[in-house]
Order: structure tokens, then C-alpha cells, then sequence
């Protein structure tokens, strides 16, 4: 009774309550308004057609922009407000210049290397292409022979995160769209803890959406109490604002400029399989050594200076020359590719993280394997797999055979039979929800990251990714593609259309609202 009273009265539902009636109530008085003058009313068709008009020239996908014209032309009294508060691009003029200044004051520190970048280019123009993009347009260059470790699932990864920060001697950064108090973070929480009184700078950025279910009110007073920084992006406030779009929906570690963690997994027990949710919790997570690992030291840094409004030191973390160097000399010694993190960020109108998705798919000759939670794409996304599929490539998706949302699910199946039947394979994860964003193909590149295949991750939230060519852990992402292929179930089009025309009719019902979902 104790855990359904928490959950009613929980921040989440008391704000989406208070959100949901200022959204009624603006929607009454516009009916009101309406329904009482004809002049009301006919200027709010005029400005539902304006409105549809100026969506129809935004600069966005086609698939999306469809759906909110439908919206705000066939249900204008909901579709004129949600588009206020959904569609719009979520961060204001002001708080774009105040992250620029930020942005560029750090980017400073990550000049790309003209040698690295030659030798890329050397051995496969192709990925050489790839690398350029991402130099020029998420602003982190690309580096060689940093040593990468790619994990299949939480509980392989945790052992090791752990004994890294027990080493850590100068700072522990961390950044996660949820935590959540159990096994997993209150074991992190008490190894930061000892750090603090070793010296250790610690600091903990955590997302205000993310966490306001998980978080208990004023942790992060408890935090603070411990000696462990804390910031948290854009705190949640029950206010009919375009401001909540945007989320970190980042996942990074970064462990004395050293060690650097990122993936799917967020500090939670599920991701270690500590709890049961929604079956077996399959995710990924990547470690890195090297050169590299500072673009995710300034990622994150980035973020915690635009919160806190200060300016750190960035030549204190900037590693030395000798440094550079001592931390290339334990690279494994199958390490001879190139490595790229990379960000994308809602500012700046560039999707950098769908179109490393682009890159990788057109540029597959033999296979693409995906793993993916959700899969609520635009037609360039589906077109790109199609064409790749009917081009010989062996496309393969993973989605989760148990899900986390339903309604997100349905859409996901919705893309189903336009994919199979032009090709893609798609397989169900069978012991229960997939949660890791992998790419990989033909032995040669893959990324792992935190960039899911829907709307929200790739226009509206911070993201983050590595991109790999020819690393270690380029063939460890592959051989755990085959290996969850062999665990899960692949769909057939006889399936879907076993499927009530009720249930397929909602299905494509949904997709006009998936810029909401």
C-alpha cells in the first residue's frame, strides 16, 4: 500500500497532473474561445494553417513533419499546443549563446591531428569520411591505438568499473540520465565517498527527468554531505514548458583522464541484472584508454560548467605531452585502429548522432547488425536500411522481446513489415529487454553509445557515442551480435499479419504521434 501511495503522490505524477491540467485548461479556453466568436474561430483556422505551413518549411524530417501537420490541421485545439510545448526546438536564443561560449572556450583543447587523420584516410578514405564529419561537426578529433574493451551486458562491465575507482588518485566525473539508490550505486556511492577523503575531486551530473523517479528528494544534499559535487540538468518543474525536451541522456565515467566508460547502462540494478524488470536486462557499455578519453573529460565538463555557470581549468585535465605518451604505453597490443567519441548536442541543429548511423549503413558491403531498444524512425532511416538490404548487405535488427513501454513498442512493430519485407532481419531479444545502441559492420567499424533509434535521441536529447575502426573492440560487438541472434527470435511478415486489423490499425495510428513519443 506504502509503495502505491509513493507512486501516486510521486513528483513525476503530482507535476504531470499539474502539467496535464494547464494543458486542458489552455485547451478549454481556446474551445471556449471558439465555440463563443466566429472571429475566434476563424482566426485559429488561419493560424493552424500558418502554423502548418511554417512546419512544412522547418528544416526537419519529412516522416515528422507529416505528423505534426496532420496534428495541428485535423485536431488544431490539441495539436496548436502540443506543438507549442513538443515541437518546437527546445532551448532558447539565450541559453544557445550562453552553451556556445562554453562549447568553443573547451574545444580549444581538442585540435585534431593532421597525421591521424592522414593515416586514416590512407588505409580506407571511406572511414576517412566518416572521421572528417565527426571532426567538423560534433568537434572531437579522431585518435589511434587507444585501447577499447566493449562489455555485453552490465554485470560483465561492474567488476572492473568498480576497480577503477578504487584507483582513481585525481578525479572521478559522472554523468547518467538515471540512478537509482540499490546495489549498484549505493556500492559506487560508497567507493566516491572514500575517494573524497583521499583527495579525490569528485563530481556527479545527473539528468532532473531522469532521476525524478529514482532519486529521493534532496539526494543530492546527501551527496554533498559525503564531499561528492553534484549538478543536475535542467531540474523538472510542472510548467507548460519546451524547456523539458531537452535531456542529458548521456552515460559517462571519465576516471583520472585515464579510464573512460560510456554505453547504454545507467546506475541503476536493473543494468546489472541485480533486479528483474523486464526479464533478462541486456545492454553495453564501452571502456576506453588513451588519447581519447579526454573528448569525454570535456563533454562533460562542457555540461558542468553551463550548469554550475563557472569555468574550470581545462589545462589542469588536459593531459601533458609525457602523459600522452605514458598513457599510450599500455595499449593492448591488438589496438592498431582509430578511435572517435563523439557528442550531439540539440543546439546546433545537426543530428550527429543519426547520421554516424547514416554513414555506417551506407557504407556496409557485407553485414550490419543493430542493436536497439526502440525503433521509431523517419523515411530516411528506413529508406537507408532498405536500400542497404536490397544492395546484398545482411541487415539485422535486435529489438527487446519484453518491452518497457507499450505504446512505444507498437510503434516499434509498426516499422516491422515495410523493413521484412524489403530485407531487414528482425529479431525479438527473447530472455527479455535490449537496451544497448550498437552498430557494426563488416569487421571494420561499429559504435557504441547512448543514442536510441527514436525521435527524442536523435533531434531533442545530449547524446553521446564512440565511433571504432578496426579496434579490439570492433570483432568483440560482432561476436556478441551472433551470439544474441542465437538467443533470440526472429520475426516473420505471417506474424504481423496474424496481428487483429484492430491492433494493426492502432499501430498505424501511432506513428502520427511519434514526434510525442
Amino acid at each position: 500500500m506504502k509503495r502505491i501511495l509513493n507512486k501516486l503522490f510521486s513528483k513525476l505524477v503530482l507535476g504531470g497532473l499539474i502539467i496535464i491540467l494547464q494543458f486542458s485548461w489552455f485547451v478549454y479556453l481556446l474551445y471556449s474561445a471558439t465555440v463563443y466568436s466566429s472571429m475566434v474561430d476563424a482566426l485559429f483556422k488561419i493560424a493552424s494553417i500558418v502554423l502548418a505551413l511554417f512546419v512544412s518549411s522547418r528544416d526537419m524530417r519529412s516522416t515528422y513533419k507529416t505528423s505534426w501537420i496532420f496534428l495541428i490541421l485535423a485536431l488544431p485545439l490539441f495539436g496548436i499546443p502540443a506543438y507549442y510545448l513538443f515541437g518546437r526546438p527546445g532551448l532558447t536564443k539565450r541559453t544557445r549563446m550562453k552553451m556556445d561560449v562554453v562549447s568553443s572556450r573547451i574545444r580549444a583543447y581538442s585540435s585534431p591531428s593532421d597525421d591521424v587523420m592522414s593515416a586514416l584516410r590512407a588505409e580506407d578514405d571511406s572511414a576517412g569520411q566518416q572521421a572528417q564529419y565527426l571532426t567538423c561537426y560534433a568537434g572531437y578529433p579522431v585518435y589511434r591505438e587507444a585501447d577499447t574493451q566493449y562489455y555485453c551486458c552490465g554485470e560483465e562491465m561492474y567488476p572492473q568499473f568498480l576497480e577503477d575507482l578504487k584507483a582513481a588518485k585525481s578525479y572521478i566525473f559522472l554523468e547518467y540520465f538515471i540512478a537509482e539508490p540499490g546495489k549498484m550505486l549505493d556500492a559506487i556511492v560508497e567507493i566516491l565517498a572514500q575517494k573524497v577523503k583521499e583527495g579525490v575531486d569528485v563530481r556527479f551530473m545527473y539528468d532532473g527527468i531522469g532521476c525524478i523517479q529514482t532519486l529521493p528528494n534532496k539526494y543530492y544534499c546527501y551527496l554533498q554531505e559525503k564531499g561528492i559535487k553534484c549538478a543536475c540538468f535542467q531540474p523538472f518543474r510542472p510548467l507548460m514548458s519546451i524547456i523539458q525536451n531537452n535531456r542529458d541522456h548521456r552515460k559517462i565515467t571519465v576516471i583520472d583522464g585515464k579510464v573512460a566508460y560510456t554505453g547504454g547502462m545507467n546506475l541503476a540494478d536493473e543494468y546489472i541484472n541485480a533486479r528483474v524488470r523486464f526479464g533478462y536486462w541486456k545492454d553495453a557499455a564501452i571502456r576506453l584508454t588513451g588519447e581519447c578519453v579526454w573528448s569525454f573529460t570535456s563533454m562533460f565538463l562542457e555540461l558542468w560548467d553551463y550548469i554550475l555557470k563557472i569555468e574550470s581549468d581545462y589545462t589542469f585535465y588536459r593531459a601533458t605531452s609525457m602523459e600522452k605518451h605514458r598513457l599510450q604505453e599500455k595499449i593492448h597490443a591488438d589496438e592498431k585502429g582509430f578511435v572517435q567519441p563523439y557528442t550531439d548536442s540539440p543546439l546546433d541543429h545537426e543530428d550527429v548522432g543519426e547520421n554516424v548511423y547514416l554513414n555506417i549503413i551506407s557504407r556496409a558491403k557485407k553485414y550490419l547488425y543493430i542493436f536497439t531498444p526502440y525503433l521509431i524512425i523517419g523515411s530516411e532511416m528506413r529508406t537507408a536500411l532498405v536500400n542497404a538490404a536490397k544492395s546484398g548487405v545482411d541487415v539485422r535488427l535486435v529489438v527487446p522481446g519484453i518491452p518497457d513501454k507499450k505504446l512505444v513498442y507498437f510503434l516499434t512493430q509498426s516499422n516491422f513489415p515495410y523493413l521484412i519485407k524489403n530485407g531487414v532481419k528482425i529479431y525479438t531479444y527473447t530472455p527479455g529487454f535490449i537496451h544497448a545502441k550498437c552498430f557494426v559492420s563488416d569487421d571494420v567499424q561499429a559504435t557504441v553509445g547512448t543514442v536510441n533509434m527514436d525521435y527524442r535521441s536523435l533531434c531533442l536529447h545530449f547524446e553521446c557515442g564512440v565511433w571504432m575502426y578496426r579496434t579490439r573492440a570492433v570483432l568483440q560487438v560482432k561476436e556478441d551480435a551472433l551470439k544474441t541472434f542465437a538467443e533470440s527470435h526472429e520475426v516473420t511478415l505471417e506474424e504481423f499479419q496474424k496481428k487483429s486489423f484492430l491492433v494493426r490499425t492502432f499501430m498505424g495510428a501511432l506513428k502520427l504521434f511519434a514526434p510525442l513519443l
